[in-house]
């Protein structure tokens, strides 16, 4: 049992330059005994308010350094109590951006970027290692050339032509395992993924890089992260596609060659995969 969407802004000032982390918390914890569940006894249940008041103290006296040593804090306090033996904790970030001008960066001033969202689970059991998480979800991407999908199988059924040239866009979702909890520099590496991600979907910036299908698109990335990031243990991916159709515009007597289309976004189509290093998953 635990408390949902804790909703608070950190604001932090070193004279006259503030830094903000708005987050989203939600910690669940499993006690010692179901006695609350099978007997109505409380005397072991720490109230879900009282966990609220817990992680704003804890935003109060320690700060929020990174999403990650936030979530270890949280963890790291509740398993103080006798009574609990396991602590998840889940938390995501708004996407503020300091506001900048001509270059500049404002001192007090931020601007919300909806280019993905961070954010990172931490687990704890008593007597087990802290296993930390971490991912990026909502992060909308678009290419609108070197994506096809031709050779696929077909039936009775099949009435998808098969295309060598179409837009690929998708809605990337991906978690991914640290393992064991390490003194790592989370805020490096998540930007380091996130550059990955981009790299990898993309290509060379002058030319791209054919994708075959999403799901091979999907697994690139991951290949890319993994030679790429060695704290990355396993990684789990999925990608919310959505379709283009090109408006057929003969009745207005014009030719439109691929230039104006419309997102079909329900039903849309998904894939998911998780890839990891075979000596983590072996152990």
């Amino acid at each position: 049992y635990g408390k949902n969407t804790i909703k608070f802004l950190r604001l932090h000032r070193e004279g006259k330059k503030h830094f903000v982390k708005e987050v989203e918390v939600c910690t669940h914890l499993r006690l010692t005994s179901a006695q609350e569940y099978l007997d109505g006894n409380n005397s072991l249940v720490i109230p879900t308010d009282t966990i609220k008041n817990t992680v704003l103290a804890l935003a109060k006296k320690h700060g929020i350094p990174t999403l990650e040593q936030f979530a270890i804090d949280i963890c790291k306090h509740f398993m103080t109590f006798c009574q609990v033996v396991y602590v998840k904790t889940y938390i995501q970030e708004v996407p503020w951006q300091r506001l900048q001008e001509n270059g500049v960066p404002h001192v007090h001033a931020f601007i919300h970027v909806p280019d993905g969202i961070r954010f990172c689970e931490a687990e704890q059991c008593r007597n087990g290692p802290l296993v930390l998480f971490a991912g990026i979800k909502d992060l909308k991407l678009m290419k609108t050339t070197q994506s096809g999908f031709e050779g696929f199988f077909k039936d009775e059924y099949t009435t998808l032509p098969e295309r060598h040239d179409r837009i690929l866009c998708g809605e990337f979702f991906c978690k991914w395992s640290y393992g064991e909890c390490r003194d790592l520099d989370f805020d490096c590496i998540w930007n380091k993924i996130r550059e990955c991600i981009l790299e990898a979907f993309a290509g060379p910036p002058d030319c791209g890089e054919y994708s075959t299908s999403y799901q091979k698109t999907v697994n690139s990335i991951q290949m890319f992260i993994l030679s790429k990031v060695p704290q990355v243990q396993v990684i789990e991916t999925v990608l919310n596609n959505t379709f283009y159709n090109v408006v057929d515009m003969k009745n207005l007597g014009l030719t439109n060659d691929k230039e104006v289309l419309v997102p079909v976004e329900a039903p849309h189509g998904s894939c998911a995969c998780t890839l990891g290093r075979k000596k983590f998953l072996e152990a």
